[in-house]
């Protein structure tokens, strides 16, 4: 029995939940796919499978079979399109995470130049702003702003983005314009629970440590998004978190002269597989965009 291929004809197994399922995807009969998950349980001395009239499901030794073939293969199928030069021609599916603001703003929109130069290329987009398993999740490449909480990860810096205060020209016309750090407290702030109500900035070598107050506090961007355009007060935020609105004037900077530390992105990768052409190609598109 070749061990890769019972290797996969398992993966399409779970993956369809039945044996005609897996069958039809590989395009053999029922029966040669019920052959050879018996000689795989056989050759492995172990139960992989359990069979009902309710369908098929895995066993704690199958789940972790499956875990592993399914690497296997991806690496396998990577290895392939490495030797054939195919970084120009990427097929297959591409499952991305990034956190939802950041993505829908600075991603999602020039995501068809990505899918126009792959036309073979299917891509899935997971909107998250915590930090998922990216192993148990399929993630191929994740986004994460920040400092990496795993030091083991598999990551590349490719942007480093700026911090600043902003407010809505509403809010700064009602409340005033802070001159200096200090200002801030005398004013409402819209905050980020990741980054807390004590904010430091520099100037010349002077730092100034603020804490400000704050009657909303949002566990996500997209709150403190709608909070600031709401005049609900000021917010320490990346300039990617309200690109379009400063652009166009609809909130500004305050304190400009003054510094806050910068985030980074990452492109995070699964630990214990190899890097994909795939997941490389679109860590070097968003390092593109986002110069």
């Amino acid at each position: 029995m070749d061990r890769f291929q019972a290797m996969t004809v398992f993966v399409r197994v779970i993956e369809t939940g039945s044996f005609s399922g897996a069958a039809k995807r590989i395009g053999v009969g029922q029966p040669a796919i019920s052959k050879t998950i018996a000689q795989l349980e056989d050759r492995l001395q172990v139960r992989l499978l359990i069979r009902s009239t309710h369908g098929l499901s895995p066993t704690d030794a199958g789940i972790r079979f499956y875990e592993r073939a399914k690497v296997a293969i991806q690496e396998a199928d990577e290895a392939e399109l490495e030797a054939k030069g195919a970084g120009a021609g990427l097929s297959g599916r591409l499952r991305v995470c990034a956190a939802t603001t950041f993505a829908r703003l600075m991603v999602i929109p020039r995501l068809p130049e990505f899918l126009s130069a792959h036309p073979e290329l299917e891509v899935d987009v997971v909107l998250d702003d915590r930090v998922i398993d990216l192993v148990s999740e399929g993630i191929d490449i994740a986004l994460r702003m920040g400092d990496l909480a795993d030091s083991s990860a598999i990551a590349r810096k490719i942007a480093t983005g700026r911090r600043s205060v902003v407010a809505t020209a509403f809010y700064l016309e009602k409340h005033g314009v802070p001159q200096v750090p200090a200002d801030l407290a005398m004013h409402e702030a819209v905050v980020y629970t990741q980054l807390g109500n004590s904010w430091i900035f520099k100037r010349n070598g002077t730092e100034a440590s603020v804490v400000v107050a704050g009657r909303t506090r949002f566990t996500a961007a997209e709150g403190i998004r709608e909070a600031v355009k709401a005049d609900m007060g000021l917010a320490v935020t990346s300039d990617w978190m309200f690109w379009p609105e400063l652009r166009s004037g609809d909130v500004q900077r305050v304190l400009e002269d003054w510094e806050l530390p910068d985030i980074d992105l990452w492109a995070v990768f699964p630990t214990g597989r190899l890097v994909s052409a795939k997941a490389r190609a679109f860590a070097n598109f968003v390092e593109q965009i986002l110069q």
